[in-house]
């Protein structure tokens, strides 16, 4: 219970720090300006392309077909909600907010939305598929999203941050539906 609450008080603070301009904000401005463009681009920017609908959709849709196939089809159902909730809250609270980029005038850049897709595909694939190794690969690469996104400027570190906490949140409301569906027998 203490990761959901976690995640619930991380993204109220940024979220407040972002929208009001916080010193927080000002800090993770900062931060990006002196490391945006480090990295390899090539490498930056197939980090970064992990986070896309293109990419990572497909993972989430072979671990649903796979959780179907192996009978779990409320599990299924729960991983492609989480995904359907993606566009669901990150879409207004965009709109919400209005934060510019860091290398556009263009604004609507909190929260990530390319980090939220790759949070929960990776880790909703990972939870259907349940092999030791598939947790820390989904880690991995929503990390390393969130990295290649930062480092080529198409979002600020709280952003990323911010779709962490969101998506941690969103994954262990339905990873908990999951665990409570698996104990009825039709699960």
């Amino acid at each position: 219970m203490a990761l959901p609450a976690l995640c619930a008080l991380l993204f109220a603070v940024v979220t407040w720090q972002v929208a009001a301009d916080g010193p927080l904000r000002s800090l993770d401005e900062r931060i990006e300006l002196k490391i945006v463009g480090s990295g390899p681009s090539t490498l930056t920017g197939l980090l970064a392309d992990l986070g896309s609908m293109a990419v990572a959709l497909p993972v989430l849709a072979a671990a649903i077909a796979y959780a179907l196939w192996s009978g779990r089809r409320r599990k299924a159902l729960y991983a492609a909600l989480a995904m359907a909730a993606v566009p669901a809250l990150v879409v207004p609270l965009k709109a919400l907010i209005g934060r510019q980029g860091p290398l556009t005038e263009a604004t609507g850049y909190y929260p990530s939305g390319h980090t939220a897709t790759a949070m929960v595909a990776y880790c909703g694939a990972a939870l259907l598929v349940r092999a030791k190794w598939t947790m820390p690969v989904a880690v991995l690469l929503t990390v390393a999203t969130g990295i290649g996104l930062v480092l080529r400027g198409y979002h600020w570190p709280l952003d990323v941050l911010g779709s962490w906490c969101l998506c941690g949140m969103l994954l262990w409301v339905t990873s908990r539906r999951r665990r409570s569906s698996s104990r009825t027998p039709t699960g």
